[in-house]
């Protein structure tokens, strides 16, 4: 049988481990043990006992150098201490007073209006600022490129100008991520959902991920990579509502309490959300569907109060430092007509929602199998484990040589941000009109070349096949990045596409209808709306895309898209978030389909794990053997008195 033995010096302080093994007595070690604790010198020097002879195996010289450099080391931290403790009473005195005058403040001013109500009213606008910062930096930087683009005469040194502020961008947010908080890196809202449902990640909501997520989001959004920004921001108004939650506690004198941490993680998504797209309803039903398992109605206002003071605080912003006329939407629209549809065209609004449905499952799909290759692959590994700057060097550089203006990026969109694409693809006017002004076919010259031969429908579909590839490859990358405004970019172009086809065969709209036109605008909005749904299994999405271009006119036929585009996309594959909780091995527990009844006639005992492999007192040492060589892959055993009553052993020492 197999003994362990625990030994302690006359301190109590370090503890001997020794094992008892056939013939040997514990008696015996006992004594080797107390001859050993008392020989201090012996100890220092490492003295082991052989199986014939015991031996030293440190240097007597060796000893002495370390044995003086601790001396040394010891007066210096006595000589630190002595200031330490003059100056910590020093600042503890100014600190303490500080706090108590904050304190003061905060109980005869903020405490008597409501804490919550100026708690998340200072959380929307910090938000908002902060959103604004990362959007104002990331359009310099894509204005910086365009100059240098533009500024160059000869065709490398414009290739060159093109691609090396991306490749610069993307190598700094990795690296600087990397070395701050790797925590930052991607959507983040995975690992919020994970702990909104009860689990705990380390440094998931600390500073200094904050600003790792702010400067890296800054970063790989001025690169002009096809990612966006949701899940970051959801991720940064969390950590920003948790240190607030902190300060808060910290100068009251109260505890932390979990339920209201909870509830203001609620409400910073969908402050996110809101700061986002200048959506606060949308960014409400954001928290609802995807963040939340359970949402506790007191809820409902402290998000759509937060998010209404970060959506007019961005919006603000927007007016004041853009010079816009008045505050608008972010996409705007101008969709002026009675009738913004004919009832006959929800069966196209349906067949895109059904595109949606099919390309979001598609993605999430193809998006799994990609990071698996990349993790499975011997030699891929090699090269992430030699520099972790190769694979966004060369992803980065391959994402860019794609988005030439003067290569293949000419049928591409190119020149314009992100917004200019989306913005022109919901514009109310026909693209394959003859009778254009000049504003409008200015616009359509952003998509088709003037001495082109390609046409408008082959550049929109191969704007989408291209973006849905390129952001699969780009969320990879290891940055923080979203994926939502990517895909809305896919599904955009997809259902122009539509709408210019059915303007281009109805030109004065279908036959015995009162629609005198048809709006291929239209079509982009369900086809953004339908595809994100797919992607996210959300129906938020609908709201969003009329929260953010102000038209609600074409409510019913997005709201059609969604439905249609959610319910195909859950049959075939988990949510994107989920999938990657799942590729992470994050501690999350999925939800019961409610739709179907069969789950809960379905209990523990019928999934159990029945044959489970423990440790009992009187095992033996062949026992021991054959169970570590039957469950060579469990790593923790349960440690039992008997197998007959498998009670727990509570051990101590």
């Amino acid at each position: 049988s197999i003994f362990l033995i625990f030994e302690k010096d006359a301190k109590g302080d370090k503890r001997t481990f020794y094992f008892n093994f056939g013939p040997f007595s514990r008696n015996t070690f006992r004594d080797m043990a107390n001859e050993n604790n008392g020989n201090s010198l012996s100890n220092e020097l490492g003295y082991e006992h052989t199986l014939i002879f015991g031996r030293f195996i440190r240097n007597l010289s060796d000893f002495a150098r370390e044995e003086a450099k601790k001396v040394k080391e010891f007066e210096s931290r006595q000589v630190f201490a002595k200031h330490w403790d003059r100056t910590r009473k020093v600042r503890h005195k100014w600190g303490n007073k500080v706090l108590y005058g904050i304190a003061w403040f905060w109980d005869h001013s903020f405490a008597k209006i409501g804490e919550d109500w100026v708690f998340l009213a200072l959380l929307g606008v910090l938000m908002a600022c902060l959103s604004f910062s990362i959007d104002y930096g990331a359009n310099l930087c894509n204005k910086a490129r365009i100059w240098f683009y533009e500024y160059m005469e000869n065709m490398f040194l414009k290739y060159l100008a093109w691609i090396s502020l991306p490749v610069f961008l993307v190598l700094f947010s990795v690296g600087f991520v990397h070395l701050v908080a790797p925590q930052a890196i991607g959507s983040g809202i995975p690992e919020m959902k994970t702990i909104m449902r009860g689990f705990v990640l380390k440094e998931y909501l600390t500073f200094k991920t904050m600003v790792a997520k702010v400067v890296g989001l800054t970063a790989a959004l001025g690169s002009n990579m096809p990612v966006g920004k949701e899940g970051p921001l959801v991720h940064i108004a969390s950590i920003m509502a948790t240190l607030m939650s902190k300060l808060i506690t910290s100068f009251r004198g109260i505890s932390e309490n979990e339920t209201r941490t909870i509830e203001m993680l609620a409400a910073a998504s969908a402050v996110g959300v809101a700061c986002c797209y200048a959506a606060p309803i949308g960014g409400v039903l954001f928290s609802i569907e995807v963040t939340s398992v359970y949402f506790a109605i007191r809820n409902y206002w402290r998000g759509f109060f937060a998010g209404v003071f970060g959506a007019v605080m961005y919006r603000l912003l927007a007016f004041w430092y853009n010079h816009e006329v008045t505050i608008t939407t972010i996409y705007k629209t101008n969709f002026q007509i009675d009738y913004a549809y004919d009832p006959a065209e929800l069966l196209i609004y349906a067949f895109i929602g059904a595109f949606g449905g099919f390309t979001g499952a598609l993605f999430v799909c193809l998006q799994r199998q990609y990071v698996t290759f990349i993790r499975n692959n011997k030699i891929i590994k090699k090269i992430l484990a030699k520099n972790r700057f190769i694979y966004p060097f060369v992803m980065t550089l391959f994402i860019a040589s794609i988005d030439f203006p003067d290569g293949l990026g000419q049928f591409l969109g190119a020149r314009m941000t992100p917004k200019e694409q989306i913005t022109t693809l919901f514009s109310n006017f026909t693209w394959t009109s003859d009778d254009m002004s000049l504003k409008d076919s200015e616009v359509v010259h952003k998509w088709i070349q003037k001495d082109s031969d390609s046409n408008l429908f082959q550049n929109l579909a191969l704007f989408s096949f291209v973006n849905f590839f390129l952001t699969m490859t780009a969320t990879t990358l290891g940055m923080p990045a979203g994926s939502l405004i990517p895909v809305f970019r896919v599904g955009a172009a997809f259902g122009r596409a539509i709408g210019e086809a059915m303007a281009t065969w109805f030109p004065y709209g279908l036959p015995n209808s009162a629609v005198p036109h048809i709006i291929p605008g239209g079509y982009a909005l369900a086809g953004a709306a339908a595809t994100s749904a797919g992607v996210t299994h959300s129906l938020f999405i609908s709201v969003v895309v009329c929260e953010m271009t102000g038209q609600f006119k074409h409510i019913i036929p997005v709201m059609l898209s969604v439905l249609i585009s959610n319910a195909i996309a859950s049959l075939l594959q988990p949510s994107f978030y989920d999938s990657i909780i799942v590729m992470k091995k994050l501690p999350y527990l999925p939800d019961i389909i409610p739709s179907k009844s069969q789950a809960y006639k379905i209990y523990v005992q019928d999934f159990m794990v029945r044959d489970v492999k423990y440790l009992w007192r009187t095992m033996t040492y062949k026992q021991l053997q054959q169970l570590l060589k039957e469950a060579k892959k469990i790593r923790i055993f349960p440690l039992v008195d008997s197998p007959g009553s498998l009670n727990f052993i509570k051990v101590t020492y």
